[in-house]
């Protein structure tokens, strides 16, 4: 009898309290929620798949499904809980870090860069369809230009309506290819839709067709010769040369002159026995590791190397020092309690961390300018800031000094604070003095928390485009050494030698990019190992 009252009570007073309703309505919103991000993520794999199979982008698409079958695996069920933690972070740890770095060691074996953006197959398709010419006859097409992914993602493809039979092709570097009339929508004899196509409008069209677009020079060869495109329409053209691809030769029928790949610099390009070359149209390809070589045998950048190398880390570790020391300098005062105040002078030392660091850097470069610079009229100096290779560099450092300390000050103020005060109330009463307590507690102590911060910091400095490119251009130049500044440091140097010049070689660059990645690895994994014997202090 007893336990029926008990359980009844229970009863009673489950029915009042309102957590287990909570508890299960919590539930069903959190499941609702799992649902609904799962079907978005499903949802937009199952709309990347068409546009990853037009463009037989397999790897793309295992990876894609196989992120989705993650997913599902691990929030789907109740199981793998530690996984359900793990995934995002993983997730997006590849996706930001690893992919672009394995896409960038991926490209640094390729002489990818202008001249070298397309395939051989378009390549080849336009050197024969730039020397075409109208023959008496010829067929005429009205164009639409459709994409088999998104309107910007291509490839790129010509809807030809025939002007004479009303015949429908689309039309690609491979070649010409009769559609089903049932498949392609015509109105007022303009094709206006085509199944598995997203068309283009006539902005895209011209814009795509400009110089370096991706239908320059799109081309489509025939039984007759090539199509191309012009304007708004396509005309069917006789070109005298024809590509026979199992002898990779392009011929010129009315002369008999044969036209075979000879390496030029990082590039191929047909020419004749007599040297002659019928364009300086190239393609990409891969190369292995010939831009690696190139980056240590290139007379251009070994002749230099060495002492950008040494300009470079004297850099980065001046940054660091002075920024570090400045900052730590103001922190350690405003952090003495009889200082009034505190919140405005804070607030006014972080405006320089405040304004992006693009404007003030060329902010600067005017204040150095030697005639109306701010700098020389205000203190009536008469110094070539910009135009002398010691003072350019003591530029430098001065202004990335003023856009540095306030992040040092950020963080030497957060650390400071962290320090319990009784080791300093401790040391007093042993008699230490302030500059004792100083650098004997505080300073060791403040170490432990900011020299991840210091390592990473100089490996931003290392790499610090920015400061360099904005406000010297890594100047300045000498007359006999035109590529080589006298603040330039490697990635600065690298980038006027690959990207910089009259052709942009992306694929040099990206090689440059993964050795200077190395090198900073190296040097900040020295640098971490040396910040152990700081463990002992913590």
């Amino acid at each position: 009898m007893e336990q029926r009252l008990m359980s009844r009570a229970e009863d009673k007073g489950r029915r009042r309290d309102p957590e287990g309703r909570t508890e299960r309505s919590s539930g069903v919103v959190g499941l609702l929620i799992k649902i609904v991000a799962l079907g978005t993520i499903i949802g937009l794999a199952v709309m990347l798949t068409p546009a990853l199979v037009g463009t037989d982008r397999w790897g793309f698409l295992a990876v894609v499904w196989g992120v989705v079958a993650v997913l599902g695996v691990t929030y789907a069920t109740r199981r793998f809980v530690p996984a359900k933690y793990l995934v995002p972070g993983t997730l997006l740890l590849v996706l930001f870090v690893v992919y672009p770095i394995l896409m960038t060691f991926q490209l640094s074996t390729t002489n990818y860069g202008d001249g070298t953006r397309t395939s051989k197959e378009v390549t080849v398709s336009r050197i024969i369809g730039a020397a075409a010419q109208q023959a008496e006859g010829a067929r005429t097409f009205e164009l639409a230009v459709g994409s088999e992914g998104t309107a910007t993602s291509g490839p790129y493809t010509f809807l030809l309506l025939d002007a004479a039979t009303d015949e429908v092709f689309a039309g690609t570097p491979d070649g010409l290819t009769e559609l089903d009339p049932d498949t392609v929508t015509v109105e007022d004899g303009a094709i206006t839709a085509a199944e598995g196509f997203t068309l283009l409008d006539r902005r895209q069209i011209n814009e795509f067709s400009q110089r370096g677009g991706e239908l320059e020079g799109f081309a489509v060869p025939t039984d007759n010769g090539v199509i191309t495109a012009q304007g708004f329409s396509a005309v069917e053209l006789y070109s005298p040369l024809e590509y026979d691809a199992a002898a990779d030769t392009i011929t010129n029928v009315e002369t008999g002159v044969d036209y075979t790949p000879v390496q030029s610099g990082d590039r191929k390009l047909f020419t004749s026995a007599e040297g002659e070359r019928l364009s300086t149209q190239s393609w990409e390809e891969n190369v292995g590791l010939d831009n690696y070589v190139r980056a240590f045998t290139d007379p251009r950048i070994s002749s230099d190397f060495v002492g950008i190398f040494i300009w470079t880390l004297v850099f980065a570790v001046l940054s660091v020092g002075t920024t570090f020391a400045l900052g730590l300098f103001l922190a350690s005062v405003l952090n003495d309690a009889r200082v009034r105040g505190q919140r405005a002078y804070r607030s006014i030392l972080l405006l320089p961390y405040a304004i992006p660091g693009f404007i003030a850097l060329l902010v600067w470069s005017s204040f150095f300018n030697s005639e109306f610079g701010l700098i020389n009229n205000v203190l009536n100096l008469d110094i070539n800031w910009l135009g002398n290779p010691f003072w350019a560099k003591v530029a430098v450092l001065l202004a990335n000094l003023w856009l540095g300390f306030p992040y040092m000050f950020l963080v030497c103020t957060g650390a400071l604070q962290a320090i319990p005060s009784d080791y300093k109330e401790a040391a007093s009463l042993d008699g230490a003095t302030g500059w004792t307590n100083f650098s004997k507690i505080t300073f060791p102590l403040l170490l432990v928390a900011v020299a991840p911060l210091l390592v990473s910091s100089f490996a931003f400095n290392f790499n610090n485009f920015n400061a360099i490119f904005l406000l010297t251009e890594g100047g300045p130049f000498s007359p006999d050494n035109p590529t080589a500044g006298g603040t330039d440091i490697l990635i600065s140097y690298t980038y006027r030698l690959a990207v910089g010049g009259a052709g942009q070689q992306i694929g040099f660059a990206s090689a440059i990019s993964v050795v200077l990645f190395i090198i900073t690895g190296v040097l900040a994994a020295l640098q971490f190992r040396a910040t152990r014997a700081l463990e002992e202090v913590g």
